[in-house]
């Protein structure tokens, strides 16, 4: 059986539909090892508002659960909204078995996540 190839991990980020909105995109597998590249995008964030639209990442571990973590935190700290957009099947359920789900608003689209953060 082949085995399915992972695409790269990369992280872009665009301005949203709104004033004061920013998407950061984020592709390929979200693991301890990329961990690092991802929390330094978040941080470079300084839009009140923001997206994070897992929608292309292929997995994620539970040490990269900590990258989110860190995300929500540092979001809390400064006062900024955080949503993400797009998960999973396999991304929710590791949210979930490491009980940290409840922590982030999470939507379906990236025009449901920006919708609501309006």
């Amino acid at each position: 059986m082949r085995r399915m190839s992972t695409p790269p991990f990369r992280v872009t980020g665009q301005a949203g539909s709104h004033d004061g909105l920013h998407i950061l995109h984020v592709s390929g597998a979200l693991t301890s090892a990329t961990s690092p590249e991802f929390h330094s995008a978040v941080v470079a964030v300084t839009a009140p508002r923001l997206i994070i639209d897992l929608s292309e990442v292929s997995h994620i571990d539970s040490m990269a659960i900590g990258g989110l973590v860190r995300a929500y935190v540092a979001c809390q700290k400064s006062g900024r909204k955080l949503a993400l957009a797009g998960l999973n099947h396999r991304v929710r359920n590791v949210l979930n078995l490491t009980g940290v789900e409840p922590l982030f608003d999470s939507y379906a689209t990236i025009g449901e996540a920006e919708a609501a953060l309006a």
